[in-house]
């Protein structure tokens, strides 16, 4: 049961999100990824993020000199804040199948999956402006499920999920029971469905990322086991300014079997594809996450 105070700062907080919504969408694409560029290039060093970021740079690149770190940060607060700018104007992106501002390579793929009526299950990870991987999945996959995090505020999540249904994402899933539970009955029916797979999952299992044990979802992982069905990886990057390329890749190739010790390997190969794409990239990852043990992330006295 919420509280009057509760329902007040949901409210605060949502008229704040409006706010940064309308202020943006008036610039326009374009504009509005620059200004967002400028903003958190300005201030995106002054939080606690900056610092989590440089610490997983330093697993990532342990022989980089601090300036090219320093160079690779601001990178990176550049490519953020471009997102940051872009998602109140994700409806105004060319997604069309000749567009040259978002190009997709394998699309057949896709095609060849809507066709199929198997079950399917695709993964990405949080590369440039991630939310191309839905949109694109979207436009070829009409009834693909795909999965997403509730925002902490329930104003500002109906918010964002009105936002994404302006740009085709129709079907979307919470993230925990209730979307396992759709998930499970989607691949059931053999629909396809998406996921994100780079972030920490403290109840996941530990593989190899970046030479180190990371907690990882093995969700993707044991949901094509369960249906025996493809593991499909996609990526997004950013080409210049607002045009991005969005590649779907050949299905991983997965384990024979089951069990835990195929769970584990099947992981680690969803973790090398996440880190080569990080290594094409990696202004254009989401540093700022605390993808290691926390211990790492504690700042020095």
């Amino acid at each position: 049961m919420t509280t009057l105070l509760q329902r007040l700062g949901w409210r605060g907080e949502a008229l704040a999100w409006d706010a940064y919504q309308g202020m943006f969408r008036a610039m326009g694409l374009e504009r509005a990824s620059v200004a967002g560029s400028a903003l958190l290039r300005r201030i995106g060093p002054l939080s606690s993020a900056h610092h989590v970021a440089r610490v997983n740079m330093r697993i990532a690149f342990p022989d980089a000199h601090e300036r090219e770190l320093d160079s690779l940060l601001d990178a990176m607060w550049d490519n953020f804040g471009r997102v940051l700018g872009e998602f109140p104007n994700m409806d105004r992106f060319d997604m069309s199948v000749r567009s040259q501002q978002v190009t997709v390579e394998g699309a057949e793929i896709l095609e060849d999956i809507g066709r199929s009526k198997a079950p399917t299950v695709l993964f990405s990870g949080h590369f440039a402006n991630w939310e191309m991987i839905g949109a694109t999945l979207a436009q070829h996959l009409k009834s693909c499920r795909i999965t997403y995090r509730h925002a902490n505020n329930p104003i500002i999540d109906r918010r964002i999920i009105a936002q994404r249904q302006a740009y085709g994402v129709r079907i979307l899933t919470p993230k925990g029971g209730s979307g396992a539970k759709e998930m499970l009955a989607a691949l059931q029916a053999g629909n396809p469905v998406g996921l994100m797979n780079d972030q920490k999952m403290n109840d996941g299992i530990a593989a190899p990322f970046f030479g180190r044990p990371a907690m990882t979802a093995s969700g993707p992982a044991r949901l094509a086991q369960r249906y025996d069905a493809p593991l499909v990886p996609m990526s997004v990057r950013r080409v210049e300014g607002t045009r991005f390329h969005v590649k779907v890749h050949e299905p991983l190739d997965t384990p024979e079997g089951s069990g835990n010790e195929a769970i584990l390997q099947t992981v680690t190969r969803i973790n090398e594809f996440i880190e080569a794409r990080i290594l094409e990239a990696p202004e254009q990852w989401f540093w700022v996450h605390r993808r290691f043990e926390k211990p790492l992330y504690k700042k020095p006295k």
